[in-house]
């Protein structure tokens, strides 16, 4: 097999940092919305008449959709183009979003918030936006430069809960919706700086999809990291969906659960970063051990104590801090484990599993609620899940994946 390169990585002319700051405004919109997606439990549930449940089943959908096609969007993008895909994918989101808002049963609703919104959230995603800086980047510099973009996906979270929030205090959620839809069409520009797509990579053997991924799962690492990234998403969408609801049942106000939402996403820039520039410093699986099991301590905390809107925000800080943190060090295994030229793609199965947990998450959240009234069993349950992922990254091995070196010529 000859020796194999990576394609331009952008449009010629445009300087990386541009690119930098492009992809990071478009996780900003992309996540921040999404973050946004727990204020309208309360107003949708009362409005429509739907359970906690059904409402926790169409985000939970559109977290396994997200999942599903996570893989298939880093693929396209990977092989067609960045800007393509996110620009399609700005589009389907935008007009899911918008589509909520006139969806007034749960099937509807499990088609508009669920599929095609959570297809619309995979394309358009920061998965996406970080296979292009794989390919633009300097490897040493990767694990730092997906800090900033999962930083900029915090500050996404931060700025726009309390604006969802006065949206629909200003509004109505319905409204509120279609404004947050039309935000979304901001991707579209700002994805002609990612313009670009990566062939192969230097050293790495090119193959076909299948192949790939059936030798990316023989790895032992990676099987790992795909197994422990569940419960980052398990805690990840049950906290979001349903923590300011939770706050609302212990006795607090509604603006309490959205700036606790936004709290945690100031907070993850500050961690976000962090944990970058610690991941080109110190073992990836290390930390991420760290960061799971540290997770586990502060739900307990939070669940042991009454809750209060000082605790709230204390609880928003101290997860913010370990939010997405744990994005980078995973994004950064992966590109380690098996180069640039399979980034996009093999991030996305990782992040299937994290989509999973996310699924597992929302849906149980809701379940568990209307069956007891409580959110209780879910808060211990993240507890014991924390525990185990910590456990599951200590075996983990930093180096490449040797069925993906290519036998230079």
């Amino acid at each position: 097999m000859s020796a194999i390169t990576i394609s331009a990585p952008a449009r010629p002319g445009i300087p990386l940092p541009v690119i930098i700051l492009a992809g990071c405004l478009i996780a900003a919109i992309g996540f921040g919305v999404r973050g946004a997606m727990g204020l309208f439990t309360l107003p949708m549930t009362a409005d429509l008449g739907l359970s906690r449940e059904e409402w926790g089943m169409a985000m939970a959908i559109q977290n396994l959709a997200w999942g599903i096609a996570q893989p298939f969007a880093g693929g396209f993008a990977d092989r067609y183009g960045t800007a393509r895909v996110l620009s399609v994918g700005a589009l389907i989101y935008g007009g899911g979003i918008i589509l909520m808002a006139f969806s007034p049963t749960a099937p509807l609703l499990y088609l508009s918030a669920g599929i095609v919104t959570g297809v619309g959230i995979s394309v358009a995603s920061f998965t996406v936006v970080m296979a292009a800086f794989g390919r633009s980047v300097p490897p040493e510099k990767r694990s730092f430069v997906f800090g900033i973009a999962t930083a900029a996906s915090s500050m996404g979270q931060f700025v726009f809960a309390p604006v969802g929030q006065a949206f629909i205090s200003n509004f109505g959620w319905a409204t509120a919706l279609v404004y947050l839809g039309g935000v979304l069409l901001l991707i579209v520009p700002l994805s002609v700086a990612l313009r670009g797509r990566t062939e192969s990579a230097s050293g790495h053997a090119d193959l076909p999809f299948m192949q790939a991924l059936a030798r990316s799962w023989g790895h032992g690492s990676y099987r790992l990291l795909v197994i422990g990234f569940f419960v980052c998403g398990f805690h990840i969408a049950f906290i979001n969906v349903h923590m300011p609801a939770y706050l609302v049942q212990c006795g607090l106000s509604p603006e309490v659960g959205s700036w606790s939402i936004a709290v945690i996403g100031l907070f993850n820039i500050v961690g976000s970063l962090l944990s970058g520039y610690l991941g080109s410093r110190l073992p990836k699986q290390l930390l991420l051990a760290t960061i799971y099991f540290s997770r586990a301590v502060i739900i307990a905390l939070f669940v042991l104590f009454p809750v209060t809107e000082l605790s709230a925000y204390m609880f928003g800080a101290a997860m913010g801090l370990l939010w997405l943190s744990t994005v980078p060090l995973t994004a950064g295994l992966v590109s380690l484990f098996f180069g640039a030229r399979y980034m996009g793609m093999l991030y996305g199965v990782a992040f299937l599993s994290h989509q999973l947990g996310s699924f597992i998450g929302v849906w149980l959240g809701g379940y568990v609620f209307d069956q007891t009234g409580s959110y209780s069993l879910v808060w211990y349950l993240g507890i014991l899940l924390g525990l185990g992922s910590a456990i599951i990254h200590m075996p983990i091995r930093e180096r490449s994946a040797p069925a993906f070196q290519a036998a230079l010529a």
